[in-house]
């Protein structure tokens, strides 16, 4: 591993033409009453940028009151308490009235944000709209992520997931269950029914589908009983390990956590998936037997792929990668 001729897995692994899928932290954690919105980003400075914070414009700000929260948020994107970048901010839907006034507040912060999320929209159309004001208002450097939670945006999700400035949709649970009048009971919003509504599932999977067609990250929906640690852990462990998604919600501060460890590899995965991709890397790529298993690219690509979730999610008490490997494949200094 230490061998400065070895070609290192990101570049032997991937076409260099090839998607690259964003890097982003396993936890979306979201706040928008001024006390708590203070309180998440203070957790942040604790325990690193293992989360991100989303502060809220949309449903955090009062009815007539969303241009005066949008002061608000923006002075805290370019706070000392902003300490990695990685605070983004949930916006109105582009419908809203507001929208544009609230948007160009935003866009004038001090520090940019990490992100911006558009609710609610109905379709590829809205999408576009949305993508094309933020770009003429200043924030085409700014990634865009999305809520599908309309019947429109679930129908048009594959197009939506292909839009190049998207790099993540989440699943809007309790809007998407509102918007069947009454068709879906109110245990679909909870943590166990939302994993047993044939409908629901369905939606969960088409984004899920969609977002790694297009080399996107799905960001799964929340788990409302915040105080039930035992059903949101095996939420996000079913999120994560049954329907593919690579980031979760949190819509409380003590989830943030759970929903960390539930996305991280086991120490078990990750000694595996060292030993592979080291006898690969040795190889120079070529197939190798390990434990009486055959291992090529394609199985390597998937323990590569493990070793940068473990990589992301380290800093908060999952699995420690050694430091030789540490330094080895995640050191910046690497050409």
């Amino acid at each position: 591993m230490a061998d400065a001729d070895l070609i290192h897995p990101r570049d032997a692994l991937f076409d260099p033409d090839e998607r690259a899928v964003p890097s982003l932290p396993v936890c979306d954690h979201y706040s928008g009453v001024e006390l708590r919105m203070r309180k998440s980003l203070e957790l942040q400075a604790e325990m690193g940028p293992v989360f991100d914070v989303t502060l809220d414009n949309e449903d955090g700000a009062p009815v007539g009151g969303e241009v005066e929260h949008a002061h608000l948020i923006a002075g805290l994107l370019g706070s000392a308490e902003n300490r990695f970048g990685r605070v983004g901010v949930r916006v109105l839907p582009v419908d809203h009235p507001r929208f544009d006034e609230v948007l160009h507040i935003v866009l004038g912060a001090a520090k940019a944000p990490a992100y911006l999320m558009v609710p609610k929209p109905r379709g590829l159309s809205e999408v576009q709209r949305a993508a094309s004001a933020v770009d003429a208002a200043g924030g085409a450097a700014v990634p865009l992520h999305t809520l599908i939670e309309t019947h429109g945006a679930l129908q048009e999700v594959a197009a939506i997931a292909a839009h190049p400035r998207f790099e993540s949709l989440s699943f809007g649970l309790m809007d998407f269950v509102s918007a069947h009048r009454g068709a879906i009971p109110q245990t679909a919003m909870g943590a166990k029914g939302q994993f047993e509504h044939p409908l629901v599932l369905r939606a969960k999977l088409e984004i899920a589908a969609a977002c790694h067609a297009a080399g996107k990250v799905p960001s799964h929906c929340v788990v409302t009983e915040f105080k039930h640690v035992t059903a949101l852990q095996e939420a996000a462990s079913l999120a994560c390990r049954r329907l593919g998604y690579s980031r979760m919600w949190s819509i409380h501060p003590a989830q943030i956590r759970p929903i960390i460890d539930a996305f991280a590899p086991t120490v078990a995965e990750v000694d595996l998936a060292i030993e592979i991709v080291s006898a690969a890397q040795a190889a120079r790529w070529a197939p190798i037997r390990h434990h009486d298993t055959l291992h090529d690219r394609a199985s390597y690509r998937y323990f590569w792929q493990l070793l940068e979730r473990a990589h992301r999610t380290s800093f908060a008490g999952g699995p420690q990668l050694p430091a030789e490997v540490r330094q080895a494949w995640f050191s910046e200094a690497r050409p």
